[in-house]
C-alpha cells in the first residue's frame, strides 16, 4: 500500500484504538438517549465495514464471521443483535489485524477502477481514503458517546 495512505490508516486506528482502551468497560454498550449505537456497535462497524470497502467482505474476505454485517452493517443497531456479540475484546485484537492487513493490499491495486462507482467514488485509492475519513468519523461518535455518559448516566 502507498505509504502516505498507509501511514493515514496507522495514525487513525492507532488513535482510534487508544480511545477505545480508554473507555471503562461498563459504558461499552449503554446507548444515550438520542443515539441509535453504542460505543461497542461504532467498535464493530469501523471493522466490519473496512473490511467491506478494503477486502470485499463478506464474498471475498472469511476474516470475520458473516454475522457482523448483521450486527455492525450499515444501518444496524445493537437493540437488534441476536447471537454471541463478539466482544470488544475480541473486535480490539481484530481491528489490529486488520491494519496489518491493509498494509499488505499491493499499490498496484489502489489504481483499480471500482466495478461500480460508490459515493462518487471510482478507484479503490478514492475508498480506500473514504475508509480513513468513515473511521475518524465513528472516532468522534466514540468520543462523543463516551464522553456523554460519562458526564450523564454514570454520575447519576
Amino acid at each position: 500500500m502507498n505509504q502516505h495512505l498507509y501511514k493515514q490508516f496507522e495514525m487513525t486506528r492507532g488513535l482510534f484504538l487508544r480511545n477505545v482502551s480508554n473507555v471503562p468497560a461498563e459504558i461499552v454498550d449503554i446507548q444515550p438517549e438520542g443515539f441509535n449505537n453504542t460505543i461497542h456497535w461504532h467498535i464493530g462497524h469501523v471493522l466490519t465495514v473496512t473490511e467491506q470497502f478494503l477486502f470485499g467482505f463478506p464474498k471475498k474476505s472469511a476474516y470475520l464471521p458473516e454475522d457482523y454485517v448483521e450486527w455492525f452493517g450499515n444501518g444496524t443497531k445493537p437493540a437488534d443483535w441476536k447471537g454471541a456479540v463478539p466482544s470488544v475484546e475480541e473486535l480490539v485484537n481484530q481491528l489490529q489485524e486488520q491494519l496489518v492487513r491493509i498494509k499488505d493490499i499491493p499499490e498496484e491495486a489502489l489504481d483499480e477502477k471500482l466495478k461500480k462507482p460508490f459515493l462518487g467514488l471510482e478507484t479503490f485509492r478514492e475508498l480506500a481514503n473514504f475508509a480513513v475519513f468513515h473511521e475518524t468519523n465513528h472516532l468522534g461518535q466514540l468520543h462523543t458517546i463516551k464522553l456523554l455518559v460519562e458526564r450523564t448516566v454514570v454520575k447519576n
